[in-house]
């Protein structure tokens, strides 16, 4: 049985597969060659999930890759009802349906998910005034908010991944930990900070 770290790096191993194989208009984007922002984004979400859900969540990639299903594919598609309707249109017939449990667990787990972001803008506005606006009203066709994010990841789980997400992120509201504070501060420790403070003052100093 695989402790978390070891998960986490099968999932990033899993993940970074399919992200080098989303396919993309005038060929791979600058982002598709960044593994090491790919990596800080992929693994601070990790992190603050629970070992159980990041064991089916391997597994449904896993079952993804063996059925020839492209998770992140699906993921940047389904954002596009959002930033790019108009494609979305032409796709959207290619993707899975959704059914009833699920869309009614993804919205639970975005309302949690977007409260603690709220926070986040409330305690470190210069950090999160540099990253994705929170919500969809807000998305222009370069510019995706963390809710149209949400809404793309979220329906590429299985359904025993998204009940533990869920279970996971309920046991942290229960016991008033910001999951969303724990990524943003793995974050900004990859990129030299000691504390959320510190670079909340110092990226205040550069604007």
């Amino acid at each position: 049985m695989l402790n978390k770290d070891e998960l986490i790096n099968k999932v990033l191993e899993a993940e970074w597969k399919m992200f080098q194989d989303v396919p993309n208009i005038g060929g791979k984007a600058a982002c598709q060659e960044d593994y090491r922002t790919f990596k800080i984004n992929r693994v601070g979400q990790a992190i603050t999930w629970s070992s159980a859900a990041l064991e089916s969540y391997l597994t449904d990639l896993i079952e993804a890759d063996k059925n020839q299903r492209n998770l992140l594919t699906e993921k940047y598609g389904r954002m596009m009802k959002s930033t790019s309707p108009e494609e979305y249109a032409n796709i959207e017939n290619l993707l899975p349906t959704l059914d009833g449990d699920v869309t009614t667990i993804i919205e639970e787990i975005i309302k949690i998910i977007l409260a603690w972001e709220e926070e986040l803008k409330s305690k470190y506005p210069d950090i999160t005034k540099r990253g994705r606006p929170t919500y969809s009203s807000q998305d222009t066709l370069r510019v995706t908010s963390i809710e149209t994010y949400l809404r793309g990841e979220l329906p590429t789980y299985s359904l025993k991944t998204l009940k533990l997400l869920k279970e996971n992120i309920l046991n942290q509201q229960a016991n008033r930990i910001n999951a969303s504070e724990i990524t943003l501060e793995y974050m900004m420790k990859q990129y030299g900070f000691q504390s959320l403070e510190e670079a909340n003052n110092k990226l205040k100093t550069k604007l």
